[in-house]
C-alpha cells in the first residue's frame, strides 16, 4: 500500500525562508513541466503539505512569477566569477567565467522556455510586480556581471587596447551569442576554446596580412 510522503516541518523557518525553499524546489519542476506543474507536485517534492504553499503564495500564478524572478537572478554567476583564481592565465579565467554565464543562461532558458511553451507568454498578471522587479534586477545584474568580468582583466589592464569594462561587454556578447542555437541546418557552435582564442588574439592567423 502506498504511504503518504513525510511532511517536513521547519521549526523557526520564516515566511521568507519558506518561500525561498518552495521556489528552489519548484524550479526544476517548472523547467520540466512548465505551467502544467501542480502545487501538489511541488509540495510532494518539498516534503510539505500543499496548504503550506498557499501560506506564502496567493496562488500558483504568483509562485510561477517567483520562479521566473529566481531564474533571472544572477547571484550564483556573480559568486562563481568572484571565486575565479586570479593567479591563473587570462584564458583560463575567462573560461571559468564563460562556463558560469552559460550555466546561468541555460537555467534561465529552461524555466522561461518551458513556461512559454506551455502558454505563459505574459509578463505577469498584475502588470509588473515581482516579475517587473526581476527584469529591473536583471539589468542591474548584467551591469554587475560586466564589472565582475572587467575585474578578471586586472592583471592585464595596462596591456588592454580598450577599457576593461568595454572588453567585458564584448566578452559577454560573445558568450551570449555562443549560447544561441546555431543558424542554419549545417551550422555548428565552435568550442569555447575557439571563441576565446579569436576573442583574445583576433580572427587572422599569425603573420597573415590584414
Amino acid at each position: 500500500m502506498e504511504t503518504e510522503p513525510v511532511r517536513r516541518r521547519a521549526p523557526g523557518m520564516t515566511p521568507a525562508e519558506r518561500r525561498e525553499m518552495i521556489v528552489r524546489t519548484a524550479l526544476p519542476l517548472v523547467a520540466e513541466h512548465g505551467t502544467a506543474v501542480t502545487t501538489g507536485q511541488i509540495a510532494r517534492a518539498a516534503g510539505i503539505g500543499e496548504a503550506t504553499i498557499f501560506r506564502v503564495f496567493a496562488d500558483k500564478d504568483e509562485l510561477l512569477d517567483a520562479c521566473v524572478a529566481e531564474a533571472l537572478r544572477a547571484d550564483h554567476v556573480l559568486a562563481e566569477i568572484a571565486e575565479v583564481p586570479m593567479d591563473q592565465p587570462l584564458a583560463d579565467r575567462l573560461t571559468e567565467a564563460a562556463a558560469a554565464i552559460e550555466a546561468y543562461l541555460a537555467r534561465m532558458g529552461m524555466v522561461i522556455g518551458a513556461l512559454h511553451a506551455t502558454g505563459r507568454r505574459d509578463r505577469g498578471r498584475h502588470g509588473g510586480g515581482e516579475h517587473a522587479d526581476a527584469t529591473l534586477d536583471r539589468e542591474s545584474a548584467m551591469t554587475r556581471t560586466r564589472d565582475a568580468i572587467a575585474d578578471l582583466f586586472g592583471p592585464e589592464r595596462d596591456s588592454l587596447r580598450l577599457p576593461a569594462e568595454q572588453i567585458a561587454e564584448m566578452f559577454m556578447g560573445a558568450v551570449f551569442t555562443r549560447a544561441r542555437p546555431p543558424a542554419g541546418p549545417d551550422a555548428s557552435t565552435p568550442p569555447l576554446e575557439d571563441y576565446l582564442d579569436v576573442f583574445l588574439h583576433g580572427a587572422l592567423k599569425d603573420g597573415d596580412p590584414a
